[in-house]
């Protein structure tokens, strides 16, 4: 007989699966992740579904699955991946013998129908798993009592089903079922990594920024790794955990960029990060007003007493005087003219930047790249945020990202691509850890709704967006137009929908004011050094510090808001105030007790907003008809919600709700 290309029973649609040979769903140590697969057979006989997960180190476990609904031939179970590395799954399929039998007997035996036939079939059931030797001795002593009391005559029909029936047999079969037909799906991969590549709070600032002093001459000195380490106990404090600079390579003097991107620099100009390389050197070396290799470790050294791991820009072009210009022109693109290629993105134009052709050389580029990347590995680093990767070969990604984690599985990459949803996507799939998204421009009610059930499920097996608030390039009209509660308002969202988020330093100072005709920052840091005087600025108190410090201890004590595949979009009757909920179930927090919260936001910055807030309990943690006792994280009260709630905010006074389900009450 030919084998079957579907299985004795079909085993379909399994997830997570990215349907690409050589790629793997990816997960991250304490997530908790759905398996899935649609399951069935012919005929009217019950099946058993049960899930096979293999850890790293061979050790596997089975998980029985259960029905996602009734019809739908669906069957799910979660998953909590305890340690990083390649985990492996598969799914069992089966006849649920057992099962088969008790539905048909429950029928029968009670309307007296075929009784002892019944009896006797369930008998050789259990006699049959007596004999398996896979069983305990003490488990096939219980299923041969089970059977001989089953083919007792002396002893009443409905007593000897009971005996076969209840809580204690189904314990006894949960693991070890009573089936044939056992039919297995093929072997899926699922890469496991550490606890950063998807649960992080990252905050990014400009090093030469931080510490940088205008002269009476006009002319600035720059800040220093020693100066910008004197701002991190502060970024320490706020809660952040990865601390991002831009390019810290030497910059470019050739076709420099001034103030706001201009063409026309003056002496002291710092020009971009991005236009990296000098005669100073390039990829692998350090811009000299920054210090040198002794001060960047002093950087890295107190960064970790801080608590904080240090991610570095990796931006792979090239400024007109980078030294692979002279030593590898020929990985650039050459014009008709002689001259080399700049990069465009019109109607913007980078004269500062040569972009890299990736087609000219790919041997060549690859071990440089190569080289560069494991050269700052050696050096400390173990997160990249990768410029532009969209202006990449993706076949470059894959193999790069792969042939850095055979060495070193602990580094993360980020994927800075605003571009189209496929590349997007196939990016996160041929390996970065994180993305960028579309988050920042995300702002009504029902923008937010579709892209939090997008990120939660369409994507969630592959894709980890970090919702970043701000970047240097991103002043959304949102935050220019929005006040202060704008910027409650996003930091809010960003730091309880997803299990990554970001801020570009500014954003705590309700900085706003746009270059006109631009949605990015006036006098950008990206071409100039920026003073901050954060000593008067926390004396003052007009911070949004303090919140942002809230949003990520609240964080860090709310398992659930460490997972992204668990947002439930919740109904309300305006529509500008978005609610969704997050829970975790007890059994995947570490505590003991499940984990709930509630959130609400008024997306209008400008006007107070009422609305009624209709909660499906189920999702909560809870049953229709009880009640929920509430606490606002934020201000402390209390409150008692069911399931249709007034809620108030005021944008200006109080734009949000982080409410904590403290109690159910039947």
């Amino acid at each position: 007989m030919e084998p079957s290309s579907i299985g004795r029973i079909p085993i379909l649609d399994v997830r997570p699966d990215l349907g690409v040979p050589g790629l793997s769903a990816k997960a991250f140590v304490g997530e908790v992740v759905p398996f899935s697969a649609t399951c069935f057979r012919e005929g009217h006989d019950l099946i058993g579904v049960a899930l096979h997960l293999r850890n790293p180190e061979g050790k596997s476990s089975r998980l029985q699955m259960h029905s996602a609904g009734p019809g739908t031939d669906r069957w799910i179970v979660q998953a909590q991946p305890d340690k990083p590395g390649a985990w492996t799954f598969i799914i069992e399929a089966y006849s649920d013998d057992y099962a088969t039998w008790h539905h048909n007997a429950e029928v029968k035996i009670p309307l007296g129908i075929d009784v002892e036939l019944m009896l006797t079939i369930g008998s050789e059931l259990f006699t049959r798993a007596s004999k398996e030797p896979s069983r305990t001795a003490t488990h096939r002593k219980k299923l041969a009592a089970i059977a001989a009391t089953l083919a007792d005559t002396s002893i009443d029909p409905l007593v000897r089903f009971e005996e076969a029936s209840g809580e204690e047999v189904v314990a006894l079969l949960s693991h070890a079922p009573i089936s044939s037909l056992e039919t297995f799906s093929a072997e899926y991969p699922l890469r496991v990594e550490r606890v950063r590549a998807g649960f992080a709070n990252w905050y990014e600032f400009f090093p030469r920024s931080e510490g940088a002093k205008l002269n009476a001459d006009g002319s600035w000195t720059s800040g220093t790794f020693r100066t910008a380490a004197k701002r991190l106990p502060a970024v320490a404090k706020m809660g952040f955990n990865v601390l991002y600079m831009p390019p810290i390579h030497p910059i470019g003097t050739i076709n420099r960029k001034g103030p706001n991107n201009t063409l026309v620099t003056n002496p002291g100009d710092p020009g971009s990060p991005w236009a990296i390389g000098s005669a100073d050197g390039g990829h692998d070396a350090i811009h000299p007003d920054l210090g040198d290799f002794s001060d960047f470790a002093f950087f890295l050294k107190e960064a970790k007493k801080n608590g904080l791991e240090v991610a570095l820009d990796l931006a792979l072009q090239a400024a007109p005087d980078h030294p692979w210009v002279k030593t590898n022109p020929e990985w650039f693109t050459t014009l008709p003219d002689g001259s080399i290629a700049f990069a465009e993105n019109p109607p913007k134009k980078y004269q500062d930047i040569y972009p890299i052709n990736f087609d000219n050389d790919p041997e060549g580029i690859r071990a440089e790249v190569l080289r560069v990347v494991l050269f700052w590995i050696s050096q400390g680093i173990t997160t990249f945020r990768v410029d532009n990767p969209h202006t990449k070969p993706v076949d470059f990604w894959e193999w790069l990202i792969a042939e850095v984690n055979s060495k070193h599985p602990e580094v993360v990459f980020l994927a800075e691509a605003f571009t189209r949803p496929a590349m997007m996507q196939t990016l996160a799939k041929v390996g970065f850890q994180q993305s960028y998204s579309y988050f920042t421009w995300r702002n009504t009610k029902w923008e937010l709704e579709e892209f939090f059930r997008s990120i939660s499920n369409d994507t969630a097996d592959f894709m980890r967006p970090n919702l970043f608030v701000n970047t240097p390039d991103i002043l959304t009209e949102y935050l220019q137009f929005g006040g202060p509660a704008a910027f409650t308002i996003r930091a809010t969202l960003a730091a309880t929908a997803a299990p990554l988020w970001g801020v570009y330093t500014g954003f705590e100072l309700y900085e706003s004011v746009a270059r006109p005709g631009a949605e990015e920052y006036i006098d950008n840091e990206k071409f100039e050094y920026k003073f901050r005087d954060w000593a008067a600025i926390d004396k003052a108190g007009t911070s949004l510090a303090p919140y942002l410090t809230q949003l990520n201890t609240i964080r860090a004590e709310h398992p659930a808001l460490g997972q992204l595949r668990n947002i439930t979009i919740q109904r309300t009757d305006d529509d500008a105030i978005l609610c969704y909920s997050k829970h975790l179930d007890a059994q995947f927090t570490g505590t003991g007790s499940s984990d709930t919260l509630i959130i609400v936001v008024n997306t209008d910055p400008h006007s107070v907003r009422e609305t009624t807030v209709h909660l499906d309990l189920t999702t909560l943690g809870a049953t229709h008809g009880d009640t929920l006792t509430v606490t606002n994280l934020i201000t402390g009260t209390e409150w008692t919600w069911g399931a249709d709630n007034y809620v108030r905010l005021d944008p200006f006074t109080e734009p949000v709700h982080i409410l904590h389900v403290s109690g159910v009450n039947s």
